[in-house]
């Protein structure tokens, strides 16, 4: 299980479409800060049905949408 398997599940069971979380928001559902290692792990998201569309640096989110399926 990877440290950002409850991030997954959370976004997965949203059932819509784009989502957009803080930093912060991400840290808070997986109890872990986000580091660089967030985008080795993104991948997994994959097979929840959704994809990280952008990482804004300026921002501190992460929009995460549907996949074609």
């Amino acid at each position: 299980m990877s440290k950002f398997q409850t991030l997954w599940e959370y976004v997965g069971q949203r059932g819509e479409g784009p989502l957009k979380l803080t930093f912060r928001e991400i840290e808070d559902i997986t109890g872990v800060p986000m580091d660089h290692s967030f985008l080795r792990y993104k991948k997994e998201l994959l097979d929840y049905g959704y994809r990280v569309e952008k990482i804004s640096l300026k921002e501190h989110t992460v929009l995460f949408c549907k996949t074609e399926q």
